[in-house]
């Protein structure tokens, strides 16, 4: 979107504390607290209309939690083809909502429906975040340590399964990250101290750590080999079992990114699978991660931050 909005004209207001481009927008409330509001909307990726409901959800409020704030209200945006779809489809994904934001503790306030060919389920969602405490994306310190706290490779499992190349309780593992909430890791890396912060979603993991640092005067460097990945997606990715998203991320990133010898050319598609419900992507020093670890919040290190151009390294 910030590319679609880039040059026009735009609502000037002094209380606008991140404008459209980051995570989420924050907007100044009083001197200690901001409005932090994001939107998402996606098709199903998998065959249960319950679970379904439940991974858009905890993708929704996501973007709430990468910018170090709190979600507090949501509304249903609900598109469905009426003369194709059984009611009851709708209301099942709307149960798998609603029972992941009463964990998340947060408001369902309503919502909107609209015909559409295919399915679509999100949320727009609000929140409250401490004006001192926003976790930007762009902000990465030399330094800090690279962690991430979840596995990739949803993209590929689910290009399996639609294709019927997997049934679905081989993507169990998969369901049960995307239907975790990056509720608690938000809340150590503030406590920690992160120094920057974004959830890995449609651009893959290597996407958006370019965004992460084409912005600074860092680099990341990254070891493949540290990168926790789900079980039998580069099996699926040796098929040529790899959304067309990967490809495009790959295209479009390639001149920012500098692969090792050693990266063969699957791992770096799976490094760019187009993720849904990802985890965090945290700059944070060593000092911080006590935080993560006295909490119980999983995490790998991938990489480091160091002085550069705004590249990313991968061997």
């Amino acid at each position: 979107m910030d590319g679609v909005i880039r040059g026009l004209d735009r609502t000037s207001d002094r209380n606008v504390l991140v404008p459209p481009g980051d995570d989420a927008g924050v907007i100044r409330l009083d001197s200690k607290r901001g409005l932090v509001e994001t939107v998402d909307i996606i098709t199903p990726l998998v065959n249960d209309p319950y679970m379904f409901g439940k991974i858009a959800t905890v993708n929704s409020l996501s973007d709430i939690y990468a910018m170090g704030g709190t979600p507090l209200s949501a509304l249903s945006i609900v598109g469905y083809p009426a003369c194709d779809y059984d009611i009851e489809v709708v209301r099942l994904m709307i149960k798998g909502a609603l029972d992941m934001l009463s964990e998340a503790r947060v408001a369902l306030l309503g919502g909107h429906c609209f015909e559409d060919t295919e399915i679509k389920f999100g949320l727009s969602v609000t929140g409250f975040i401490e004006n001192d405490k926003i976790l930007r994306y762009n902000t990465p310190q030399a330094g800090d340590l690279l962690v991430i706290t979840k596995p990739i490779g949803t993209g590929i499992l689910t290009t399996a399964l639609k294709g019927q190349r997997l049934k679905d309780e081989d993507l169990n593992e998969a369901v049960k990250s995307m239907t975790t909430l990056n509720k608690e890791a938000s809340r150590v890396a503030v406590e920690g101290g992160a120094s920057a912060c974004t959830d890995i979603t449609g651009f893959g993991l290597l996407g958006h750590a370019v965004k992460m640092v084409s912005e600074s005067r860092v680099d990341y460097v990254i070891e493949a080999s540290g990168i926790p990945v789900f079980k039998g997606v580069k099996e699926l990715a040796e098929k040529g079992i790899v959304p067309e998203g990967a490809y495009k991320n790959l295209e479009f990133y390639k001149d920012r990114v500098k692969f090792g010898a050693m990266v063969e050319e699957v791992m770096q598609l799976v490094l760019f699978d187009p993720q849904t419900s990802g985890g965090l992507l945290v700059s944070i020093n060593r000092e911080g991660l006590r935080h993560f670890d006295e909490n119980g919040v999983s995490y790998w290190i991938i990489g480091r931050v160091v002085e550069g151009n705004g590249f990313v390294r991968v061997g």
